[in-house]
């Protein structure tokens, strides 16, 4: 992958932080993949206000090389906080696979905006940082991402009807559409977990996750251009998309930076 590619996984990912950063400004609502702001937050109002403004200003910062390493380490910071806030939900109820599955969707927005931040952060090697810059947090990043499509898998497994629903009814055996997709997420996630293939695991990933994005949702908004739910769902959709492609971009030219 050159790197003019490279660069347009960035921008990509740049576009899914803009999108989330206005459903949240404008409809005061951060995405399914973090339903609200918890209760025990002060101020939900006003902190989701605050999400969107830095969603939007980070994905905006993203484009330009001045701002790209600002950017992506305030995304960074502020999708792990998020990430870790689901946290308390999985240890109280570990057995609910949706609970996985949204903690997925932040953790490969946090794997996009950590390989960013890895690859532009310009700290030696030796610094304090090593653990999460340069190669080996490149190659963390890659492991949370490959750990969060497994989740993808095992939520499309665990909700099959649900799953097959969002097929569209055109295409024939939905329910094994289901089933399929499924253990491609897994696959996928195996492979970049193992370095099994996993370019072409993080590609494929990839372009399975933009199809979904151009298959069920761009219709569906279509269809009801009003619903502040599908808005909220291509908008994520969108950033889980981005975030694999810089995956995807990470694998095929690993000592270049994007």
């Amino acid at each position: 992958m050159t790197n003019r590619h490279q660069q347009l996984a960035r921008i990509l990912f740049a576009l899914g932080m803009v999108s989330l950063g206005i459903l949240a400004l404008v409809y005061s609502y951060l995405g399914m993949a973090w339903y609200s702001v918890p209760d025990w937050v002060p101020w939900g109002g006003g902190v989701t206000v605050v999400s969107g403004l830095v969603l939007l200003g980070g994905g905006v910062g993203l484009v330009f090389e001045r701002t790209a390493r600002l950017s992506a380490a305030v995304l960074l910071t502020y999708l792990s906080i998020w990430l870790l806030m689901r946290v308390p939900g999985l240890v109280a109820d570990p057995g609910t696979a949706v609970l996985w599955e949204n903690a997925a969707e932040i953790a490969s927005l946090v794997t996009g905006a950590w390989i960013l931040w890895a690859r532009v952060a310009g700290l030696p090697e030796p610094s304090n940082w090593r653990l999460v810059t340069g190669a080996r947090g490149t190659r963390a990043a890659r492991i949370l991402f490959a750990l969060a499509l497994v989740a993808f898998g095992v939520a499309h497994f665990a909700y099959v009807p649900q799953t097959a629903a969002l097929v569209p009814a055109w295409l024939p055996f939905r329910t094994g559409w289901a089933y399929l997709t499924g253990a491609a997420h897994v696959a996928a996630g195996l492979g970049v977990l193992f370095s099994i293939y996993p370019w072409l695991a993080a590609t494929l990933e990839a372009t399975m996750l933009g199809l979904f994005t151009v298959v069920v949702w761009i219709p569906a908004i279509l269809a009801t251009p009003a619903s502040m739910p599908i808005w909220t769902e291509i908008t994520v959709s969108l950033g889980v998309t981005a975030g694999a492609w810089v995956v995807a971009a990470s694998l095929a030219a690993p000592d270049r930076s994007i």
